[in-house]
Order: structure tokens, then sequence, then C-alpha cells
């Protein structure tokens, strides 16, 4: 029986202002945890600050800024030894292979490769500090189910992905004599305001309050890896599993068809 959030812990949350990890946010808050929150707007975390002004603490940063981070840096831990830290920040920028700019690619890598990696130059100081006082210590990264299949357009955002998973699992070997775990979270398409920007059919998408309730149950559960929902993801992992031909035609096909849809909306 794995020891993560069944007392009281201290959390911290980077992307907390919208999405998977405003609703993680609430989750955790209704389970009496303390919580410092992270966003690059601080309206939205001041306004879950209410949920429980005494257990909650807003700590607005950017985190692909060092400065920014460095600023935030004695919040972590203000409310006791840190436990568990949630690194969710992200985005989702989509590629148009006829009008390709490397930015798009950079972008994606800029936010959720070297913004979580940043964010660990905080959290894993503070996390180690919890192993030496005999506490558990949890370092969550938020990746992505999408990069286990080649789809059009998300070159930049499925490469990020893909660099953020590895990131994680070597974090995970290298951490494990610490006694850190390292737990990846890998989601299909939730509805947040990233996704609601999409302009293409999401199979099994799930609200931002169920893959919320995946994650903290996942976590309770001792697991490292938690992926969901299970219909899309085993779908993906065995697709991934064919020869590689006949993935790059299946592929090949959707972007095809994707481009005609693009097409027929302009």
């Amino acid at each position: 029986m794995s020891g993560r959030l069944q007392g009281i812990s201290n959390i911290w949350i980077t992307g907390a202002s919208s999405g998977i990890g405003e609703a993680v946010t609430r989750t955790l808050a209704r389970g009496g945890h303390r919580l410092i929150l992270t966003g690059r707007r601080p309206e939205p975390l001041e306004a879950l600050r209410t949920l429980a002004p005494d257990r909650i603490a807003s700590a607005p940063a950017d985190t692909t800024s060092r400065d920014s981070l460095a600023a935030i840096a004695g919040s972590l831990e203000q409310f006791g030894t840190l436990n568990m830290a949630i690194l969710n920040a992200g985005t989702c920028e989509y590629l148009d292979i006829a009008d390709y700019r490397s930015d798009v690619v950079e972008a994606n890598i800029h936010t959720n490769v070297i913004g979580t990696a940043r964010c660990l130059e905080l959290a894993l100081p503070a996390l180690r500090r919890a192993r030496a006082s005999g506490q558990p210590a949890t370092l969550v990264i938020v990746s992505s189910s999408a990069w286990w299949f080649p789809f059009g357009r998300a070159e930049g955002y499925g490469a990020s992905k893909a660099a953020l998973t590895y990131f994680a699992h070597a974090l995970r070997a290298d951490l494990a004599a610490e006694g850190i775990d390292v737990v990846v979270v890998s989601p299909g398409f939730v509805k947040t305001p990233l996704t609601d920007r999409n302009d293409f059919p999401m199979p099994f998408r799930v609200s931002a309050e169920d893959a919320a309730e995946r994650i903290v149950s996942g976590l309770a559960k001792g697991r490292c890896e938690i992926a969901f929902p299970k219909r899309f993801t085993w779908t993906l992992r065995l697709l991934g599993a064919l020869p590689q031909a006949l993935i790059d035609r299946m592929a090949a096909s959707m972007a095809r068809q994707g481009n005609r849809q693009q097409d027929h909306s302009k």
C-alpha cells in the first residue's frame, strides 16, 4: 500500500490556473491537502485560494523563466516539508506543414520540456529534504499519450511529450536510490481550454474533473504510470505495436483526411 496522500501532504502544482491543473487542485483541496499553486496568471490562483485560504497558497510564476521561478522558491515549503510536486504546466501548438515554422516546435519544447526541467531545479532539493526527514517524496510529470502514434500536425507537441516521458523515466532510474518516486501521467484527450481550440475529432475525450479523479486515485494507489482513458490509450498502444510500414501508411492516410477537412472548413 502506497503512503502517498494517505495523510495530509504538502503539494506544489504547476499549471494550476486552468484545465487539468485546476481540476487536480480542486480534488486535492477536498482531500484536505496543503497546496502551493503556480501559474502565469495570478487572478485564477487567487480564486482557487478561496477554496481553503488556510491550506492553499498562490505562487504565480512563468515556469520557463529561471528568474520567475527563483522568486517563488521560498514558497514551496511554506506549509512544511514538500511531499509532492505535480509538474503539469504545458502547451500544445500544432504545425501546418504547408507553412512549416520551426518556432512552433520550439514553443512546444520550451514550455513542455524546458519549463518542466526548470521547475525540477526548485522541486528536487525540497523533495530531497522530505526524504531526509523520513517523509514520502513524489515527483509527478504530466506528459501525454499523443506521442505513442505519429499524428499529423503534432510534430512539435508529440516530440515534446516523447522527450518529457523519457526525461521522467530516466529521472526514475536516477532517483530510485534516494527513495523519490517519479510518476508519469499520460492522458488522452481532456476537455480543457487548450483542447477546446482543436479543430478535429477527439475520441473518448474526458472532462478535466474526470481526469483529476483518475490522477489522484492513481497516485493514492501507488502507481508510477497513470494513463487514461483506457479505451484510447490501449488503442494507441496496439497501433504502436504494428509494423512501422503499416503505422506510416495509417498515419499518412489520417493526415490526408485531416488536411481535407481543414480545406473544407476554410
